[in-house]
């Protein structure tokens, strides 16, 4: 079964959220069939730092990554996200 690896860009709503708790909010609030692969850190500008959150998810699920970005929408934490690149890995 193929799978895809999602990066998506993701804003915190405040300079002051902790990185580190919203990395475990995200890895607890994902779908069972999504899982990180791993996180990146990107400043912005003016203290804000994005997450850029790799998230690998089967090939053959339904409506692809907008699941997963639906539920990430739903933690207070989160401003935006943007997704970013979308790519088959095996």
């Amino acid at each position: 079964m193929a799978k895809v690896l999602v990066s998506m860009k993701i804003f915190p709503s405040d300079i002051t959220i902790d990185l580190n708790q919203l990395k475990k909010k995200i890895e607890k609030e994902l779908p069972k069939y999504a899982s990180v692969y791993r996180f990146n850190e990107e400043p912005i500008a003016f203290g804000l730092t994005a997450l850029i959150a790799h998230i690998v998810i089967p090939e053959e699920t339904p409506g692809g990554s907008d699941g997963v970005e639906e539920q990430l929408q739903k933690i207070d934490e989160i401003s935006q996200i943007e997704p970013m690149m979308i790519r088959r890995i095996s």
